[in-house]
């Protein structure tokens, strides 16, 4: 089998999220500088096969679209060009930010640790990619 990978796209940096080859568990992959995003996926998926992204579908708490949404379905279509055999799913979002400092207080991590976006960063794009997996079973 191959991995599925989430992405949490941010105007700055996305985090990453991968399952294992057999789709089990999910985990932190990364944080990339989202200008440099297109070429860390094309260079990841040479190296591990993907079956599917799942792209973090940013909404408002109202349910409304958000501000990202314009910049995160221009990079889905540039996405699409360049890795045209791998499919994009959508998942809602919301609250994984919330939930993702919930999981760094519920840990024990320091109030240091907890200031670093890039961590809450991955910690969103995996419980964007636990959410997508626990629909799927």
């Amino acid at each position: 089998m191959a991995r599925v990978l989430s992405i949490d796209y941010g105007k700055r940096r996305t985090g990453l999220a991968v399952t294992d080859p057999c789709q089990i568990i999910a985990g932190a992959l990364t944080t990339v500088e989202t200008k440099d995003l297109l070429k860390y996926l094309q260079e990841y998926v040479s190296r591990e096969p993907v079956e599917r992204f799942v792209v973090g579908l940013p909404k408002q708490t109202n349910g409304l679209d958000s501000e990202n949404l314009p910049r995160v379905q221009a990079f889905v279509q540039r996405l699409s060009k360049v890795l045209p055999d791998i499919p994009v799913e959508w998942w809602d979002e919301r609250y994984t930010s919330v939930m993702a400092h919930r999981v760094m207080l519920d840990s024990g991590i320091g109030k240091k640790a907890r200031q670093n976006k890039a961590l809450v960063d991955e910690i969103s794009a995996t419980i964007i990619l636990q959410g997508w997996m626990e629909r799927r079973r």
